[in-house]
């Protein structure tokens, strides 16, 4: 049984360099077991997403030559145990690697991020002034010198019909797609936020 005088002979013989009450502002403390999961986890998680991603999207993720191997390596196996061992070497092959710019490409590719969504604002906003108003046609060929001009005013002049005819927006949609190809994503290797 340790009673007050045992501990207080443990303290002078043992002293501790820092309080528990010095530290619960945070600063100095390991992350706890749950943090450190939790992150594993995540990092699984990246890992199950690049398993999914198809070997042209993989070729484009730049990713080491160690986690590629592991990655398409998961593909071959078939046994839920060895899959499970599989996913648990990714996760461990992800800590070594910055994941931010993964992320970022996985999220513009599944459509989530907050730069492509802004993308497909902008062009559907230069889409609907292009149809609405004559002289955007000459600003978009000011900044995008290259576009195909003709192309372009036969197919805003299509979309006007159509919209006044009640026909479906084929035109409309194909304005969309050239604009897309004119204007590519700029993907920034920052995470969004």
């Amino acid at each position: 049984m340790i009673t007050t005088s045992h501990y207080y002979f443990a303290q002078l013989l043992f002293p501790m360099t820092h309080s528990y009450e010095d530290n619960l502002d945070g600063q100095d403390l390991p992350p706890s077991k749950t943090k450190i999961k939790k992150q594993m986890l995540d990092l699984q998680e990246i890992g199950e997403q690049l398993v999914a991603l198809s070997s042209d999207k993989l070729k484009n993720m730049d990713l080491p030559e160690r986690l590629l191997e592991a990655v398409k390596e998961m593909k071959r196996i078939n046994k839920f145990g060895a899959q499970r061992r599989q996913m648990q070497f990714i996760g461990r092959l992800m800590r070594e690697v910055e994941t931010a710019p993964i992320i970022a490409k996985l999220e513009v590719w599944s459509g989530k991020s907050q730069q492509h969504t802004s993308w497909l604002h902008d062009l559907e906003r230069w889409r609907d002034r292009l149809i609405e108003n004559e002289d955007a046609l000459t600003e978009l060929l000011e900044t995008h010198p290259t576009a195909d001009a003709q192309k372009l005013r036969a197919l805003i002049r299509n979309a006007r019909k159509e919209a006044e005819l009640k026909k479906p927006p084929k035109n409309y949609r194909e304005i969309f797609q050239v604009l897309r190809e004119m204007m590519p994503e700029k993907i920034t290797g920052q995470a969004p936020e």
